[in-house]
């Protein structure tokens, strides 16, 4: 089995701030999966899009290519808590992955974010991201769980564009280690 169907899809690559109401986002984020018990690292890409439905609330689409699995994917961000001195938002949504070799994934994915300024223009934002998995084929163990405490950093490089890194600490036996950073760019 590949890695990166075992490890991260698409990452968290956020603050807890949503999309501003009426805006889009367009993202691409490098993804380094660092392989482990002999394995190789693999490389992917990301490539999300969103949209701002109100002050509190977005939804983005996702996909994530790595050499031999895609994903396809979606989530849903509440923003609970804004400016109190840190944000936090909680984050639901779904993943399916396609492998070449001949299996399916789908999950469900579930982040709670919190992020604070450091700077006007410079969050640092702190995750814990779990995904539940299940494979649609017959294997022996027909499902797992990743789990990753995820810290980051996102800088706004001006109004529309924000640079965004992140490093995923796998912290069960099925996660994989991940580095990741990208650039997000709004439109309103």
């Amino acid at each position: 089995m590949p890695g990166a169907a075992a490890a991260q899809d698409f990452g968290v690559m956020n603050s807890a701030e949503t999309i501003n109401r009426g805006n889009f986002k367009l993202m691409v984020n490098p993804i380094v999966l660092f392989g482990r018990d002999g394995a190789d690292s693999e490389v992917g890409v990301g490539v999300s899009g969103g949209y701002g439905f109100t002050d509190r609330f977005d939804i983005e689409a996702k996909v994530a290519f790595f050499e031999d699995v895609t994903f396809v994917g979606a989530d849903a961000e509440y923003w609970l808590v804004r400016n109190e001195p840190v944000d936090v938002s909680v984050i639901g949504g779904f993943h399916g992955g396609n492998a070449d070799i001949g299996f399916d994934t789908a999950g469900l994915d579930f982040t709670f974010l919190a992020s604070g300024h450091v700077s006007p223009r410079l969050e640092l934002y702190g995750a814990l991201d779990l995904a539940v998995n299940s494979f649609r084929e017959d294997f022996i163990d027909d499902g797992f769980t990743t789990v990753h405490l995820v810290p980051g950093v996102e800088y706004a490089a001006t109004p529309d564009i924000d640079l965004v890194a992140e490093f995923g600490i796998g912290l069960n036996d099925d996660s994989y280690h991940y580095l990741s950073g990208g650039v997000a760019f709004y439109f309103r």
